[in-house]
C-alpha cells in the first residue's frame, strides 16, 4: 500500500499547457513546474511562410504524448495566422499523416 502512494519524479502531475512565445519563435510546455520543458522551434522563411524546424523533449517525459501538443499548437497557429508552413520536424510531418485535417493539408508546402 505504502508502495502505491509513492510518486514517479517523471510522473506528470500537472495538466499540459502549451505556451506560445511569438518573439522566441517557440511553442513550450513546461513540465511538472521543474526546469524541464518541451519545445518546438520554428523560422519564418517568408512573409506567411514559417518552417515548423524541431521538436524536443526531454528524455524522461518521453511516449506520453506531449509533444503531439506541441505540434497541435503549432499546427493551429499557422491555419489561425492564414500561413503557409514547411515541415522540417519529423514529429510534425508524423503529426499531420496521423491528423489529415483539411485545413492543416492545405498550409503545407511540399
Amino acid at each position: 500500500m505504502a508502495q502505491a502512494a509513492q510518486m514517479n519524479v517523471n510522473e506528470i502531475s500537472t495538466p499540459l499547457r502549451v505556451e506560445h512565445d511569438k518573439k522566441r519563435r517557440q511553442f513550450t510546455i513546461r513540465l511538472n513546474g521543474s526546469h524541464d520543458r518541451a519545445v518546438l522551434l520554428y523560422a519564418y522563411v517568408g512573409k506567411k511562410t514559417v518552417d515548423l524546424q524541431h521538436t524536443e523533449v526531454p528524455d524522461a517525459f518521453r511516449g506520453r504524448g506531449i509533444a503531439k501538443h506541441l505540434a497541435k499548437a503549432a499546427m493551429d497557429f499557422v491555419v489561425e495566422e492564414d500561413l503557409k508552413a514547411h515541415l522540417t520536424c519529423w514529429y510534425i510531418q508524423k503529426y499531420v499523416k496521423e491528423n489529415p485535417h483539411p485545413h492543416y493539408l492545405e498550409r503545407i508546402i511540399h
